[in-house]
């Protein structure tokens, strides 16, 4: 069993898949975590020295690396359903769950680690609604292909294991 959790940066992929996982006795994979870890780079790095591109292709090898292993939880990057082929990859691997926030919740949740994502760190908080709500659109065409669409504000593992079961 492999579950790729979805969706846009800060709503919740990475905290929500490490309780899901220890409560269905699966490991947790951080895709992004796993990339610093393989490279020695941390994301802000890599976008910074080798550029988006880059980081995009070393992201779908890395997705396809884990999904040579099971009984996983995997939190998927926000960009990572948007990029070559992972969409269909992550569909033909194992479940998948967009977990779904509005932009407003979302830019509450990201003002105060801009500095972190390298997407958003040189947005001032006026302008990182705007940004969030455009790049909703555009990735909202590969989200809402996902298996379950789920609002992730109030989400609980209980509840996924519940909506997958």
């Amino acid at each position: 069993m492999r579950i790729f959790l979805i969706g846009f940066m800060g709503c919740g992929k990475s905290t929500i898949g490490k309780k899901l996982a220890e409560a269905l006795s699966c490991k947790f994979i951080d895709l992004d975590k796993y990339i610093e870890g393989k490279t020695g780079e941390s994301i802000q790095q890599i976008f910074k020295e080798k550029e988006e591109k880059y980081f995009r292709v070393l992201e779908t090898e890395s997705l396809m690396e884990i999904c040579k292993s099971d009984n996983l939880v995997i939190a998927t990057g926000g960009g990572t359903p948007c990029f070559f082929d992972n969409m269909q990859r992550i569909l033909d691997k194992g479940i998948c769950i967009y977990l779904k926030m509005e932009a407003n919740n979302l830019a509450k949740r990201l003002s105060k680690e801009r500095s972190k994502r390298p997407l958003i760190k040189n947005l001032t908080k006026k302008y990182l609604v705007n940004f969030i709500r455009k790049k909703l659109v555009e990735r909202e065409v590969f989200y809402n292909k996902a298996n379950h669409i789920i609002q992730g504000k109030n989400i609980s593992e209980k509840d996924i294991i519940k909506l997958i079961s």
